[in-house]
C-alpha cells in the first residue's frame, strides 16, 4: 500500500531508488554464491560485506533526514543511537559464543572472566534469546530518545542549543562505554562472534543473508518515513521546521510531534547498527565517537537534505569515497578531503547531489522543450 501510495505521487527518485536496491538485494548475493570466482560478474565476499556496511550507513542517513531535513533538528547523536543497537546486537552474539571461546565458560563472555566477573549482570539476561535481542535492540535507542527528547523539547531547547547537548549526549555514552566496569567490554568492546541464530557468521551464505537483511531494512526504513512526510503528520512536521512559534500559535503541540519523529528515528538507527555489527565483526565505544554522527550529518548534506533518497545516496557516495582515500597514500588526509565536500557542497550544491540532479534535468528539459515550442505555427 505504501508503495501504491508512492508510485501515485510520481516519485521518480524513490521509485528509481526502490528499484536499484531491491534489484541489488537480489543480484548481489546470487552473483556472490552462484557465479564462480573466476567469472567477470562474480561478487567476492569481501565486496558484500562492505556494500552491507554502506546500506546500514544508509539507512542510518535516512533516520537521521527524516528528524532533520522534514523537522528541523539537527541531531549531532545520532551516532549513539546506532551503536546502542550495535552493542544490542553484539550482546546476543557474545551470548550463542558459550564454551567455544577461549576460557570455554558456559555463561560470560571471555572479557566477564578475563576481569574477574563472578556473574552474569542482570541487563544481560534475555539476551541469549534472539526475540528479545531483537526488541531492545529498537527499544534502547527509542527508550533513550523518547527521556531525552522529552526533557529537551518540552523546554523548547531548539537550534544549536540541542545539537550540542546531542552530541555531549553521544559523548557521555563514548566515556561510560569505555569503563570496564560498564560490563560491555571496556575499550575492546565486543567481538569474536561465532554464530547467528545457529549460521556461522563467517560463511558466505550468512555474509549473503545479512546483505539482503540490510538491504530490506533500507527499503522499509525509507517507506516507513516517505510514508510519515507525506501525511498531514508530515505537513505539520515541515511547518514545525520552518515556523515552530507559528505552530505552536495555531494550536499544535509541537513537542509531541518531534518527540515522536525523534523516536522513531532513533528506532530506526538503533536497527541499522544492528544488523551493521555481524557484518564489521566487532563493536567497541569508539562508534558513540561525536565525530561519527557529525559524518552522518555530512552524508545528509552531501546527498540532499529533506529527500531521504539524497541521504541515502550521501551515505553510499561518501563511504565509498571513504574506502578509496583511506586505503592509498591520501589516508592522513581523508577529514581533510571530507571537510573540503562539506564545504564545496554547501557553497556549490545547497541541495546537495540529487538537488544538482534535479536542477540538471530540469535545465536540459527546458531546453529541450525550448525548439518545439519555437516551431509551432502562431494562431
Amino acid at each position: 500500500m505504501i508503495t501504491k501510495y508512492l508510485i501515485s505521487r510520481h516519485d521518480k527518485a524513490g521509485i528509481i531508488f526502490l528499484t536499484i536496491v531491491g534489484l541489488m538485494a537480489v543480484l548481489v548475493p546470487l552473483a556472490n554464491l552462484l557465479l564462480p570466482p573466476d567469472s567477470a560478474f562474480h561478487v567476492p565476499t569481501y565486496v558484500v560485506a562492505l556494500l552491507g556496511k554502506y546500506l546500514c550507513y544508509a539507512t542510518l542517513a535516512v533516520a537521521l533526514d527524516l528528524v532533520w531535513g522534514y523537522c528541523g533538528i539537527l541531531s549531532l547523536g545520532h551516532g549513539a543511537f546506532f551503536a546502542l543497537g550495535g552493542y544490542a546486537m553484539g550482546m546476543y552474539l557474545m551470548r550463542q559464543i558459550g564454551t567455544r571461546g577461549v576460557y570455554a565458560h558456559p555463561v560470560l563472555p571471555d572479557f566477564m572472566v578475563f576481569l574477574n566477573w563472578k556473574e552474569l549482570p542482570w541487563f544481560w539476561y534475555g539476551f541469549d534469546m534472539f526475540p528479545f535481542a531483537l526488541v531492545m535492540m529498537a527499544v534502547v535507542p527509542g527508550l533513550l530518545a523518547f527521556i531525552f527528547g522529552w526533557l529537551a523539547f518540552r523546554s523548547r531547547v531548539t537550534g544549536v542549543y540541542l545539537s550540542i547537548i546531542t552530541q555531549a549526549l553521544t559523548y557521555a555514552l563514548l566515556l561510560a562505554f569505555f569503563r570496564n566496569d560498564m560490563g560491555f567490554g571496556g575499550n575492546n568492546g565486543l567481538t569474536d562472534f561465532k554464530d547467528i541464530l545457529g549460521f556461522n557468521i563467517q560463511s558466505k551464505g550468512t555474509r549473503a543473508s545479512l546483505f539482503f537483511l540490510s538491504a530490506c531494512l533500507l527499503i522499509g526504513v525509507y517507506l516507513v518515513s516517505r510514508w510519515i512526510v507525506h501525511t498531514s503528520y508530515g505537513k505539520v512536521l515541515v511547518a514545525v521546521r520552518d515556523a515552530e512559534a507559528r505552530a505552536r500559535f495555531l494550536g499544535y503541540r509541537t513537542e509531541h510531534f518531534k518527540l515522536f519523529v525523534f523516536v522513531v528515528s532513533a528506532m530506526m538507527s538503533g536497527l541499522a547498527g544492528a544488523l551493521y555489527v555481524p557484518q564489521v565483526g566487532i563493536i567497541n565505544p569508539s562508534e558513540f565517537a561525536p565525530a561519527n554522527s557529525i559524518e552522518a550529518v555530512v552524508w545528509v548534506a552531501v546527498g540532499g537534505r529533506g529527500t531521504l533518497v539524497g541521504a541515502a545516496l550521501g551515505a553510499v557516495v561518501v563511504n565509498f569515497m571513504k574506502t578509496f582515500f583511506t586505503t592509498g597514500a591520501l589516508a592522513a588526509y581523508w577529514l581533510f578531503i571530507l571537510g573540503g565536500l562539506f564545504i564545496l557542497v554547501t557553497l556549490v550544491m545547497p541541495k546537495g547531489i540529487l538537488g544538482a540532479i534535479d536542477a540538471l534535468s530540469n535545465r536540459f528539459g527546458k531546453t529541450r522543450r525550448a525548439p518545439t515550442a519555437a516551431m509551432q505555427p502562431a494562431e
